[in-house]
């Protein structure tokens, strides 16, 4: 048998891709209490990463999207979630697999998590509850999403 060994970090950063995965459920389900509301950054050219040509062109490397008010359609998949989003006036369906975040933040509860192996295709399965086979719950709302440089926000968040 070889010499293998616990990769730590890696079980960490998976447990910890579950708390991502459990507060977009909520979101889901319940929305988004208060002012709680949700800084996702990804990598834009990870796979199974679905977003416009435009948008890919805009954000070739990663992109920062903020979740409060003003998104519909929130489907929490096995190993991904799709969001509707208005990009300035443009409704468009972002498809974004776990593996690709690289930030997840909750300004308003001062909660963040960095993740450092975005590229890996480790999926992550929620207990074999896959909800992309159901019908996502509609949640209509009108407005546009607001797409913030990464830099940005480490400013803030080293403020």
């Amino acid at each position: 048998m070889e010499n293998m060994e616990i990769n730590y970090d890696k079980l960490v950063e998976k447990a910890l891709k579950h708390v991502v995965i459990e507060a977009l459920k909520i979101a889901a389900d319940e929305g988004l209490p208060g002012e709680h509301h949700f800084y996702i950054t990804f990598k834009t050219t990870h796979p199974g990463v679905r977003l416009s040509a435009h948008l890919l062109n805009q954000y070739p490397e990663e992109m920062t999207i903020v979740m409060q008010h003003q998104f519909a359609n929130l489907m929490v998949g096995e190993t991904y979630f799709e969001v509707d989003l208005s990009f300035g006036g443009i409704p468009q369906t972002l498809r974004v697999p776990y593996d690709a975040i690289s930030y997840f933040a909750d300004p308003y509860a001062k909660f963040g998590l960095s993740f450092n192996s975005a590229n890996e295709l480790d999926s992550i399965a929620l207990d074999g509850n896959d909800l992309s086979e159901e019908e996502p719950e509609v949640k209509k709302v009108s407005g546009s999403a607001e797409v913030i440089s990464i830099d940005e926000l480490r400013k803030k968040r080293n403020a």
